[in-house]
């Protein structure tokens, strides 16, 4: 193996450890750009064992990842196995509830199940003649050597690339050795609550018993549940639910008897379309939530990516997207350096580093939205005032869940930066008496638009940095 990567750059030997679904988009970029890439994983082929739930959130596909998809060709591919939603539907303890627009124009979100937008990546990946090397376990890494080694069923073997890539999730062994090196700054930080994964079954003939095209939120305060659906007619539902405590907590739900006796008092509509809840809340466990936050992102030629650079938590259906983003960015650097890995290395980190930690902020405080305040008619007023401020000056004014899902031109950190300069905006407006009987004037009233204008015009910070 030669120590120093090849002029051009595109012959070197790329060895990516993880072939999740940022390790498996990575590769097909890489290859279409005419890289060797070796592809390693520690789990056996999900196309052989059968892909095991239980303890996986759905995906929500958005306009980042897309983009991504694009890049590598497989966006069509892709949408074969997705639903698009284009808005939550709030359940109530009744079962009523208002349907919310994600979008200002229909855009939409799309469901994926991740066991199988891996096989279909994994499928492409076959297509594309890139091999993947299942039952393959990183260790350990050489950075300066760039040599990792793999444990396999009976024995060990050591590979050895011109650039090694970590997309081996948030516990991942290639940055571990990272973490071994001076002044790489490293923290791992849990949400008092954790996860659990439940399924409604699809109806007969394949129905869909809930809204097909909805993400389905029951809101309850400290906690929540929701459902996404999947291609088949199914829903995946997760409990969003406290550790601990003596009350609305995984430890005070010990049996599946009193699981039933809560979720009866408090998603009864949802109990009801699970037939053995009995067994699937014995069987599947609870799983914790995590953010992890590094710098740098690389080492030499080594990098991180995905969720072994920046584990966040579902939140804002953003930690696919954003790791497919990784993907698209790493390109992009490659194109500025004509492949210099040496020099595109360093751009990358530096640029996604700053957007990383933007997303794992919005993610922790979209939680509290989520679980509490979207019930709240007080939070619904703000909504409606963000809508009707972004339809009257949509050139300066764009909602922050918009940004973030639907406006890949606007990085993370624009976005959060902008969030914050608009929320005073909105601080302002929902105070002030005269803006509701106005509110539902279609077009903005000169009176609505004069008080618009006076909040923007005392907060200036209108247009999102790229």
């Amino acid at each position: 193996m030669k120590n120093d990567i090849p002029k051009n750059g595109r012959d070197a030997r790329v060895i990516v450890a993880g072939a999740g679904l940022v390790g498996t988009l990575l590769a097909l970029l890489l290859k279409r750009r005419g890289y060797d890439v070796v592809l390693c994983e520690r789990r056996s082929d999900p196309r052989a064992a059968g892909y095991v739930g239980g303890r996986s959130i759905n995906l929500a596909l958005s306009d980042r990842g897309l983009r991504a998809l694009d890049l590598a060709g497989v966006r069509e591919d892709v949408e074969q196995v997705a639903i698009p939603m284009p808005g939550r539907r709030m359940h109530a303890v009744d079962g009523t509830g208002p349907f919310m627009p994600y979008g200002l124009n229909g855009e939409a979100i799309r469901s994926v199940s991740r066991g199988g937008l891996n096989i279909k990546l994994l499928d492409l990946l076959d297509r594309a003649s890139v091999p993947v090397h299942f039952e393959h376990r990183c260790e350990d890494t050489d950075l300066g050597a760039r040599r990792v080694r793999f444990a396999m069923p009976g024995g060990a073997v050591e590979l050895q690339g011109d650039v090694v890539v970590g997309a081996d999730g948030t516990f991942s062994a290639v940055r571990y050795a990272m973490q071994r090196t001076d002044r790489f700054e490293y923290s791992q930080t849990y949400l008092p609550h954790g996860y659990k994964e439940l399924a409604i079954p699809a109806g007969p003939g394949g129905a869909f018993l809930l809204d097909k095209n909805a993400l389905h939120i029951w809101p309850r305060s400290s906690f929540m549940l929701i459902a996404l659906p999947n291609v088949e007619g199914s829903f995946t539902c997760t409990l969003f639910f406290a550790l601990e405590g003596e009350r609305d907590s995984f430890a005070a739900l010990d049996t599946s008897d009193k699981a039933r006796r809560f979720f009866a008092a408090v998603f009864p509509d949802a109990l009801a379309l699970i037939p053995d809840f009995d067994a699937q809340w014995a069987h599947n466990p609870v799983s914790s939530l995590c953010t992890v936050r590094c710098a740098p992102w690389h080492r030499g030629r080594t990098m991180l990516i995905g969720d072994a650079a920046h584990a966040i938590v579902p939140f804002f259906g953003q930690g696919m997207n954003c790791g497919f983003e990784d993907c698209a960015v790493l390109m992009q650097v490659l194109d500025e350096t004509g492949d210099d890995w040496d020099r595109a290395l360093p751009l990358y980190s530096a640029r996604r580093k700053e957007n990383g930690d933007a997303i794992a902020t919005l993610a922790l405080e979209n939680f509290v939205e989520m679980r509490e305040k979207v019930a709240d008619p007080a939070f619904v007023y703000r909504k409606k005032v963000e809508a009707a401020l972004a339809r009257t000056f949509p050139d300066e004014v764009t909602p922050s869940y918009t940004m973030v899902t639907f406006r890949p031109d606007v990085s993370y950190s624009a976005a959060l930066a902008k969030s914050r300069a608009q929320d005073r905006v909105l601080d302002r407006l929902v105070a002030d008496a005269r803006v509701r009987p106005l509110l539902e004037q279609t077009p903005a009233s000169a009176d609505l638009r004069a008080i618009f204008r006076g909040a923007l015009d005392v907060h200036p910070d209108a247009e999102p940095r790229r």
